[in-house]
């Protein structure tokens, strides 16, 4: 069996998201419910998926006259 090469990594995934998780955790820590679902419905809002998000609902494919 060959020894496997490991390549350097230049962008670490799982570091970025535990970096983003721990932003977001003490940022909303001390929020009670309604303060955490306006926290990240402002986040969505502001975000590049906005335009998406707020596209009224396509029926499912098939659903004829419902």
């Amino acid at each position: 069996m060959k020894p496997s090469r490991k390549k350097k990594k230049s962008f670490d995934c799982v570091e970025m998201k535990r970096r983003i998780q721990e932003k977001i955790y003490e940022e909303t820590k001390d929020m009670n419910h309604e303060q955490l679902i306006a926290y990240f419905r402002q986040r969505i809002a502001n975000s590049r998926f906005a335009d998406f998000l707020n596209q009224p609902e396509k029926p499912p494919a098939g659903a004829i006259g419902r």
